[in-house]
């Protein structure tokens, strides 16, 4: 009688029973697996064959202990609210800085809390070895301010230029209005494995020559040292990038399942130097492209619409991002990169705006050490919206606008007026600018003084909107 030779197929189950993790590389292992019974291996070949391809399996990381890594302080507080808003700062830095992969942070003069306590503050800086973080870049990628020199011209007009070209609120543009994308830039989202999605492709196109809501604006002033009129746009990546970082997010969620189960789920992160990291470097690259081509493109409408000739330069910087050097990642949360070359098409100079009845600041960064070669972004918040609508009591928004932008054109321009983007929803920004002197920060070569500027205003969330609609 001969002996039964017949070998049970081999199953996932039988993959993990070996060691390996479930995946996406799941079915090529089984399709080698057949190959290799169909040529006659028996089940300890196949088994020590496929071994040989199973990734290895990588020690636990542990959080730092508390306190083990400090974090550099520029800050101070004059006021009650600043003292309070300052320590929620230091609590979750403290928190933060325990993350396996951190190796040093910062915090700026305009540093507030922006989540659950551990997670990156507005103003924060933090660098890390070898792991690019999602949750510390936000998902406003990106978001960056331009000013276009628009020389000897009417600040009025070009705002009522700005005004017929520009487009904020949520989503994107209808058919028919919409702006020109760059279709070499459309094939480089395709060949990456984050930005080839359906609907990144779909709103790159949409939502090109948008600003959103929220902070984000469009001001216009003269420059004190020339009088020359200037343009400045402010925000991020729109809808691409809010899809990027959650699929981001996503992979880095299972990345510190396996490496760190202990670190907060807003402080996963992605190794830099996985193909998963690769590629998502890259599609970060991408997107800031696309976050320039907005900027850019806003610019150009406007210049076009205003009949504007005598055009001078172009500034740009993002505050939202990450950034290499000397071997780490430093994430820049609301935070300024302040050396000369940051990227390769820094200029030098980098810009800060304050608020809306406040200059822009045009700044040549000092590459501090205890700011991690950074500089502030803005002016940042000592409470939330909420509270400072509570704080306005039986004041009316329209009555408050108009004692803080005394001789300002402010106009909302997809709702009515948002209060919680006044003056006196931010630190002061005279504060702001002496500690920027003071903790040698940057150097301000410049003030854009304000003529006016436009904003989303108060526009009902996008959700509640969707909602109202289904009933």
């Amino acid at each position: 009688m001969e002996k039964d030779t017949t070998m049970t197929p081999i199953t996932g189950k039988e993959l993990v029973a070996w060691g390996h993790i479930p995946g996406a590389q799941f079915p090529a292992l089984i399709a080698r697996a057949e190959a290799m019974m169909a040529d006659g291996a028996d089940a300890e070949k196949i088994r020590t064959t496929l071994d040989q391809e199973r990734p290895k399996v990588l020690p636990k990381l542990p959080l730092h202990a508390a306190g083990a890594v400090p974090f550099y302080e520029n800050i101070r507080t004059e006021t009650p609210d600043e003292e309070d808003n300052t320590t929620k700062v230091r609590e979750t830095m403290t928190v933060l800085m325990r993350t396996p992969t951190v190796v040093s942070g910062a915090v700026m003069p305009d540093a507030c809390p922006a989540g659950p306590l551990g997670t990156i503050p507005v103003g924060g800086i933090v660098a890390t070895k070898n792991a690019i973080h999602p949750g510390m870049h936000s998902a406003d990628i990106c978001c960056s301010v331009m000013m276009s020199d628009l020389g000897d011209v009417d600040p009025k007009a070009v705002l009522d230029a700005a005004q017929s070209v520009t487009h904020f609120g949520p989503g994107g543009r209808r058919n028919g209005a919409r702006f020109t994308t760059s279709l070499k830039l459309l094939d480089a989202f395709r060949e990456n494995r984050f930005l080839n999605h359906p609907k990144i492709l779909r709103i790159a196109q949409e939502h090109m020559g948008t600003q959103g809501d929220g902070n984000h604006f469009l001001f216009v002033g003269r420059a004190r040292s020339s009088g020359r009129v200037a343009m400045v746009t402010h925000h991020g990546s729109r809808g691409p990038g809010a899809v990027l970082y959650k699929l981001g997010m996503e992979v880095a969620q299972k990345f510190r399942k396996r490496l760190s189960p202990e670190t907060l789920k807003q402080n996963a992160w992605i190794p830099a130097d996985s193909d998963e990291g690769i590629a998502y470097w890259e599609a970060l690259q991408l997107i800031r492209k696309w976050t320039k081509a907005n900027h850019n493109a806003l610019h150009q409408a406007t210049i076009e619409a205003g009949r504007i000739g005598d055009v001078g330069e172009r500034i740009w910087n993002e505050h939202n991002f990450v950034f290499k050097r000397d071997g780490l990642f430093y994430h820049g949360k609301g935070a300024t990169p302040a050396w000369d070359d940051y990227a390769p098409d820094a200029t030098g100079q980098t810009l800060i705006p304050l608020n809306m009845s406040e200059p822009v600041l045009v700044v040549r960064g000092a590459d501090a050490k205890h700011a991690l070669g950074f500089s502030p972004h803005g002016a940042g918040r000592n409470f939330s919206r909420s509270e400072h609508r509570r704080r306005m009591g039986e004041v009316t928004p329209q009555e408050q606008l108009k004692a803080e932008t005394k001789g300002l054109d402010v106009r909302f321009h997809a709702g009515g007026v948002d209060a919680s983007e006044l003056p006196s929803s931010y630190k002061s920004a005279a504060s702001v600018v002496e500690q920027i002197k003071d903790y040698g920060l940057a150097k301000i070569d410049d003030y854009i003084d304000p003529y006016g500027c436009i904003m989303a205003g108060d526009v009902p969330p996008f959700w509640r909107e969707r909602k109202k609609g289904r009933r």
